[in-house]
């Protein structure tokens, strides 16, 4: 247990559906914790957004909370960790002009194919580590541009998450991290700044971007007017961290070559830390959050998201049924391999790597008379499960790079199930952290730096980093597994073309 006078600092992690305000001391233990859910719109088809109002009120919401535990005399220094890729509009005061486009969202498809004639898939990949993909904000923001000029005149800011806390939590000019710019698509990141080459394909003047500052680096100082509302001390110092997903690799010490984090979260991310900048369609390339060297992260946009979506629409009573995934888990272990036939390809929103194709859907494949809702359930965690196991060999083939084994993390992390499944399907042990919010960890070992408790973000997480246990695969069943992966990957090159074609059809990317 901490002293009831130690020093602490807060990891705030504001992710898709929630804030988590955690409070950490100088060995990484959890000694207080708020949180607050945030609403996400689905307004019509393909379109997902958020009121960066609720960003705040979460965010208020959840510090109160956690500081009421412990005072907020003994926090040193807060980082926020962000859901990244979604972004905000907001005139020069800070207020939204338009609601929030998370990376959820998917109307620019259009403009994804624009801006890959117009500038060059290459050039694109190169400066930015990414191929066009649906998901960074740049397809967003000519989206804006074309469909609502009203909007993209008046925008002083088009702002990522950390950037709209951090104005309403210090005020100032509107600044933030370099991993939460980076993930917005039009960050060089060799050369840490804003690209020249896509701002100008965009006629985007760099000021009205936020400034971007390095890992560790100061943002400001929480404002009386914010000590007011979160239950924080005026003058407070905030320190740039950024991208949830880079964060959680920092939380989980993935600082070395051969470990891979994987979150499973509302998306399942994994990444692994390399010294060098490479980028190739097996993976995208990230800045890592502790300022040195980058990540090479896959990505599957409908991770938790999908499961939950699922008990929710067809699992009689839901998620109001508060032991539902108890039941659903207890059902699901009993079920062979492959779910009874059963298959589920879970691209629900579209694919990234290492296809990138923003027209691939879900599919429920093999469906009988004699399968339950607890198939489908299994089915959905093995086809998400298999897809990892795909990336992470992919990205071992291509980077000439092994992963020796996972550290597991979010929600998903918690099931005996799905955690057991990827041992098994990858045949690589899983190391399951102390905390499954590996986010906000990885934001209070930038705090800790910021707050002068190490001398580096690297030595923060080092310290900080805690225990894990291991999860053993059962290499008895992993050829099972091979060989439903075999089927799995035969799957996409079954449905591409008509799922391109069904898009077409629904027109999901107009206005």
């Amino acid at each position: 247990m901490s002293p009831d006078n130690e020093p602490l600092v807060i990891g705030l992690d504001s992710s898709t559906q929630s804030t988590k305000a955690i409070a950490w001391d100088r060995r990484g233990r959890a000694v207080a914790e708020g949180r607050a859910s945030i609403p996400l719109a689905n307004p019509r088809l393909d379109c997902f957004e958020q009121d960066p109002e609720d960003w705040w009120t979460s965010c208020c919401t959840a510090l109160n909370e956690c500081i009421a535990q412990v005072g907020a005399g003994r926090i040193a220094a807060l980082a926020i960790s962000n859901q990244r890729e979604t972004i905000a509009f907001l005139d020069k005061d800070g207020a939204s002009l338009h609601p929030a486009i998370t990376w959820l969202d998917e109307r620019a498809r259009a403009e994804v194919a624009e801006l890959s004639e117009s500038l060059g898939s290459e050039t694109i990949h190169r400066i930015t580590g990414r191929p066009p993909d649906i998901t960074p904000c740049l397809y967003s923001l000519l989206w804006i541009k074309k469909h609502k000029p009203d909007v993209w005149a008046r925008t002083a800011c088009f702002a990522d998450v950390q950037c709209t806390l951090v104005h309403r939590l210090a005020g100032g000019p509107f600044r933030t991290g370099w991993t939460s710019a980076d993930p917005m698509g039009l960050f060089d990141v060799t050369e840490m700044r804003w690209s020249p080459i896509i701002l100008k394909a965009l006629e985007l003047d760099e000021g009205r971007l936020p400034r971007t500052l390095a890992p560790g680096t100061g943002l400001g100082r929480v404002s009386a007017g914010a000590a007011a509302l979160t239950g924080l001390q005026k003058d407070t110092p905030i320190f740039a961290a950024g991208g949830d997903g880079q964060c959680a690799g920092l939380g989980t010490n993935c600082t070395v070559p051969e470990r891979a984090y994987v979150n499973l979260g509302t998306a399942v991310v994994s990444g692994v830390w390399s010294p060098h900048y490479r980028y190739d369609r097996a993976w995208r390339t990230e800045l890592a959050a502790q300022g040195e060297g980058y990540i090479y992260e896959n990505c599957l946009r409908s991770g938790a998201f999908l499961v939950n979506w699922f008990v929710t629409q067809f699992v009689p009573g839901g998620r109001d049924d508060p032991r539902i995934f108890d039941k659903l888990e207890a059902e699901a272990l009993k079920l062979p391999v492959g779910s009874d036939g059963l298959m589920v390809q879970p691209y629900w929103s579209g694919v990234m790597d290492p296809y990138w194709d923003t027209c691939a859907r879900g599919v429920v494949f093999g469906l009988g008379g004699s399968h339950k809702p607890v198939h489908v359930y299994r089915a959905i965690i093995e086809g998400i499960t298999l897809d990892q196991v795909m990336r992470t060999r992919s990205l071992e083939t291509a980077a000439e790079q092994n992963v020796d084994h996972y550290v597991a993390i979010g929600g998903g992390a918690a099931s005996p199930l799905w955690r057991q499944m990827l041992a098994d399907a990858s045949g690589k042990q899983v190391l399951i952290s102390d905390t499954i919010e590996a986010s906000a960890l990885g934001a209070g070992m930038t705090a800790a730096y910021g707050a002068g408790w190490y001398g580096s973000i690297l030595e923060a997480a080092s310290q900080m980093a805690g225990e894990t246990h291991p999860i053993e695969p059962n290499h008895g069943i992993t050829g099972r597994y091979q060989e439903l992966l075999g089927i799995y990957k035969e799957l996409y090159e079954t449905t591409r073309t008509t799922n391109q074609r069904l898009m077409a059809l629904s027109d999901g990317g107009s206005a």
